[in-house]
């Protein structure tokens, strides 16, 4: 049995096998998805509540949240997998999917890719990636399967079985047969999280290239930020249940909507100031009050990469550096501040001075500062 982790994943140097020739991919008549106030439940427990998203003709879009926020059963309801208790589905304004009306899987134009790929183990690659071609004349549906394995890089694997692909290979195979019936909307279900931190960036990178390539528009369902953040036009965040934001990755990492949102993204040092006339009074300083009225308590966020450390007796607030992690690109600092129950938390470029036991002057940089009112905050 040849070595496929070996031969598809590196040139035996280290460096990745390369994917099929770009552009070769077949394209599709991408499909708008709309959900109107679609809700559902599992023997009365909600797992979508009064939920509205629109999704544009070939963009991409990652559904992101903590595990049992939705979004796989989002996912469902769109493939037609499952029927949503409430509200209505349409796909290029055509509903599809309400109270009365149920189009099915087969015929939405709908391409599903599941997270533990469902290969079929007693079929040959070739099979499996031709299986949603039974409309088509075999010998096209053959040359249609083997081009989508092509572009994947594993059009010489055609005769082998699922067993003897790596997972990484797996993927691009489940990626192929989702892609292959030129789909005018894919669903990608957790596609990347059965796959090593070696070897899911270019996976990721090569997976992302051929979609655009198709121009078919994608849902994408994750529960990484990163991820959502490398691959969507827009991320729509849920959480139990409901849409909490949608918008692009800067949207989300700088204006999120409250203290949830903020946390996905980043992490935080958690302040707890009040709003008086000259801005949020906190133990790190007077920071700016985003509008809020005077008497209001509030949680400030700082992240870590915000915390401005100073020579002691400089501009800021006096701290002592209680332990300095070195991780690569980064110090990661932990300071003691008066007024804090709990350490700062901060990221300064590796190599800094800064030692254990040293005292600092610590400040924040305004862009790295998030406010949200106290009542807000509870989650």
């Amino acid at each position: 049995m040849p070595d496929h982790d070996k031969m598809s994943n590196s040139d035996g140097s280290g460096h990745p096998l390369r994917w099929g020739a770009p552009g070769t991919a077949g394209a599709t008549i991408a499909a708008g998805l709309v959900f109107e106030n679609v809700s559902h439940d599992y023997d009365g427990v909600a797992s979508v509540r009064d939920l509205s998203l629109s999704i544009a003709p070939g963009e991409i879009l990652c559904l992101l949240g903590h595990s049992g926020c939705g979004k796989t059963t989002l996912m469902r309801i769109a493939a037609g997998v499952e029927r949503q208790r409430r509200g209505r589905v349409l796909i290029n304004g055509r509903n599809i999917a309400d109270d009365t009306t149920f189009l099915p899987p087969e015929k939405r134009g709908v391409g599903l890719m599941f997270q533990d790929y469902a290969l079929f183990p007693h079929m040959s690659i070739l099979s499996n990636v031709m299986f949603g071609l039974t409309g088509m004349p075999k010998k096209e549906a053959r040359a249609a399967a083997l081009s989508a394995l092509g572009r994947v890089g594993l059009a010489d694997y055609a005769a082998d079985y699922p067993h003897a692909l790596s997972g990484g290979e797996q993927q691009r195979v489940a990626l192929a047969r989702a892609l292959v019936p030129r789909p005018g909307i894919l669903l990608m279900d957790e596609p990347f999280s059965g796959l090593d931190k070696r070897l899911r960036d270019n996976v990721r990178d090569e997976t992302l290239a051929v979609i655009r390539e198709t121009r078919a528009t994608c849902i994408i369902v994750t529960h990484d930020p990163e991820e959502a953040m490398r691959m969507g036009d827009r991320i729509a965040l849920m959480r139990r249940g409901r849409l909490l934001q949608h918008g692009t990755a800067a949207d989300l990492y700088k204006e999120p909507v409250d203290l949830f949102a903020a946390r996905f993204f980043s992490e935080l040092n958690q302040l707890e100031g009040l709003v008086t006339g000259a801005g949020v009074e906190t133990p790190v300083g007077v920071l700016d009050a985003a509008g809020l009225a005077p008497g209001q308590p509030v949680d400030v966020c700082v992240r870590p990469q915000g915390v401005i450390v100073n020579t002691a007796g400089l501009c800021g607030v006096p701290g002592r550096v209680r332990s300095k992690r070195f991780v690569g690109e980064v110090d990661l600092l932990s300071i003691a501040i008066d007024g804090l129950d709990t350490p700062l938390q901060a990221r300064v470029r590796a190599g800094s001075p800064w030692e254990r036991g040293m005292d600092v002057a610590v400040t924040t940089d305004p862009k790295d500062v998030l406010v949200f009112p106290r009542h807000e905050a509870q989650f």
